[in-house]
């Protein structure tokens, strides 16, 4: 960890902070500020907090800084290395000489593996045997979470029938000095040992580790297949094995060189703890529920250790970067093991890592599009996904613009869009049932005969059409804005903000607006709440993409009846209501700071010393705040 602060501080990555700053909101405004400047900003190197600990947060909140972490120059190359070393590990030998030249190979590979030492760890060089979390500088990130989370751990567990170590991050809050929660979804490996624990009656131990190099916190995030062990992938990034040491009071190995070590255990035989709410990297809050209680038996830390955080809210954050790094990393893996077709891949920062993903293809045959979603929705983490979208190969799908302007061009809503049901990340909001929903896939590459519709389309010239938007205002008034600028690059896309006020009002009045002159040109047309505001098309894509399940809230209307022979998909990104849609969840709040603490900062901010002033994103997005608390009333 200090050598990576080193390293930042050395490329101008980092300042560090001498004005005594508070743990509670104060460290997360400041860093919410930071982190949404453009590039991700710096990392914060908070020295004066009222422990004994500087707190380091936005550390991998960069593509700079992300890459001195990794140790490249270019995510790409970490790819290439795992394509080049598999490829040669499974190319057939044919002989004796051969089979020689892989032994530096597997010894370079067997490298990789963590390695348990004796004795102590510097991560052990100072012992708290009766245990205190208030020593540590745990934030408080928003006014309206439940309390204070660790956010930033490295959750050790093990499989107790195979012994296989899994590390995950897990958000930790805090309810005293030796007891926090341990938020592990139901789709985590982390939750999997838990239930074999329970079956057995034992208590299970668990280890946290906190800082170390920052390839162990990058590691925990990565999207591993089971019982690939995340320290493995650790010593691969950082081409050294990572030393582990025996935890102090459990049946654990931990990182010898962590800053910071948290040893306990979960009693499954105990009642959970009602945790959260938290506002999370959906930039809505995730809601209280039941999660294990952890209880905390010691905490060691190294010498001069430093204590790491993140903070997530309304994208970009920290972990959009950490996202990026994960995209270019596991592209070649999924190509070798998977989807050779795959020619490249991108989550945007609005979709929040699950909402949308973009691929190019190279492809070779009529129906390889949906062959490509069935497969990436059957993958790990990418089960998760609720909006697919492949392209050709010549597509450069980084360029939003260049691939919105393919999608309208070459997805003819009708025949391209496909529907699936399967697992949903348990922080979607919006599906009408806890984790499991629908998901919707595009398929915006060139069409062979056996592909295209029966029915002959025409292509609009979107850049031609002229809506009279005070008109359309005027008749239905409901609407309050339209964005119809898009039109104007050739993209087919409306967006639409509206004052919904009975059942199925997106619907009756799509139907309406469809056949309204030079609206009908018009393949997609997407609804929002007001004031949510339409020409800010990265907050509306945000904010449509988290309010969406697509079986639901897409509607197709046919060509048959349209002059223009234009399909059209309505999407109605809109706030599902109980009243309105019989909408049974609870409706989470987006995440904001409070005006208090955006007026502290604002007052101390030149005392920092992190240069020149940076306004609170929440003042950007107050105006859509609809509760007091983290649930919509």
């Amino acid at each position: 960890m200090q050598n990576f602060i080193n390293k930042a501080e050395q490329a101008g990555e980092l300042v560090r902070i001498k004005t005594k700053v508070n743990p509670e909101l104060e460290i997360s405004e400041i860093a919410d500020r930071m982190s949404k400047s453009e590039g991700g900003g710096k990392a914060l190197l908070f020295e004066n907090n009222g422990t004994d600990f500087p707190v380091l947060i936005n550390a991998l909140g960069s593509e700079k800084r992300m890459q001195i972490a990794l140790g490249v120059n270019d995510f790409n190359e970490i790819g290439e290395e795992l394509e080049a070393m598999f490829k040669s590990m499974a190319s057939p030998k044919k002989g004796f000489f051969e089979k020689l030249k892989m032994l530096p190979e597997l010894a370079t590979l067997s490298s990789y593996m963590p390695k348990t030492v004796s004795g102590k760890g510097k991560s052990q060089e100072i012992i708290y045997t009766k245990s205190d979390l208030s020593i540590l500088p745990i934030l408080k990130t928003w006014s309206r979470d439940g309390g204070k989370f660790i956010t930033f751990p490295q959750v050790i567990t093990k499989d107790p029938l195979t012994g296989i170590r899994n590390v995950g991050m897990y958000r930790m809050q805090v309810f005293g000095k030796d007891i926090t929660g341990m938020h592990w979804h139901k789709h985590k490996v982390g939750a999997r040992h838990f239930s074999e624990y329970k079956k057995l009656g034992k208590k299970m131990p668990i280890a946290v580790a906190l800082g170390g190099h920052p390839t162990l916190t990058y590691a925990a995030t990565a999207p591993l297949p089971d019982n690939i062990d995340e320290y493995m992938l650790a010593g691969f990034l950082r081409k050294e094995k990572v030393k582990l040491v025996k935890a102090i009071t459990q049946d654990l190995d931990v990182p010898a060189e962590a800053d910071i070590i948290i040893e306990g255990y979960v009693d499954p035989q105990e009642d959970f703890i009602w945790e959260g709410p938290f506002g999370d990297h959906t930039g809505f809050f995730s809601l209280p529920d039941w999660y294990p209680k952890f209880h905390v038996t010691c905490i060691t830390h190294k010498k001069n250790a430093v204590y790491p955080a993140t903070v997530v809210g309304i994208p970009p954050m920290e972990d959009a970067y950490i996202a990026r790094a994960t995209e270019r990393i596991f592209l070649s893996p999924i190509k070798l093991a998977m989807l050779p077709e795959i020619a490249d891949m991108n989550i945007p920062d609005a979709g929040v890592a699950h909402n949308l993903t973009l691929v190019s293809i190279k492809k070779t045959f009529s129906g390889q599009a949906q062959k490509v979603m069935s497969s990436l929705w059957g993958a790990g983490q990418m089960m998760f996904n609720k909006m697919l979208t492949v392209f050709d190969e010549n597509v450069k799908i980084s360029d939003y613009k260049q691939a919105a302007k393919i999608f309208s061009e070459k997805v003819n809503p009708e025949t391209d869009v496909i529907f699936m049901k399967g697992p949903l990340d348990v922080l979607d909001h919006s599906s009408s049932k806890f984790a499991y929903g629908s998901k919707a896939g595009f398929d915006a590459t060139t069409k062979y005969d056996e592909e295209k519709s029966d029915t002959k389309t025409i292509k609009v010239n979107t850049k031609t059409i002229e809506i009279d938007i005070i008109s359309v205002k005027n008749k239905y008034p409901e609407i309050k804005e339209i964005n119809d600028e898009l039109l104007k690059e050739d993209i087919s896309f409306l967006f639409i903000s509206i004052e919904k006020n009975k059942k199925q009002h997106i619907k009756f009045l799509a139907e309406n607006l469809i056949k309204e002159k030079e609206i009908n040109k018009v393949k997609f047309l997407i609804f929002v709440d007001y004031p949510v505001n339409v020409f800010d098309i990265e907050q509306t894509t945000w904010i449509f993409a988290n309010n969406i399940e697509p079986m639901r809230d897409f509607y197709i209307f046919s060509s048959e009846d349209d002059e223009n022979k234009i399909s059209h998909l309505v999407i109605d990104g809109t706030r599902k209501r109980s009243d309105i849609d019989n909408f049974k969840r609870d409706w989470p709040d987006i995440v904001t700071s409070d005006e208090e603490t955006i007026i502290l900062v604002d007052k101390k901010w030149t005392e920092y010393g992190i240069g020149d002033f940076i306004s609170s994103p929440s003042e950007k997005y107050k105006h859509l705040i609809m509760s007091k608390t983290a649930v919509v009333e």
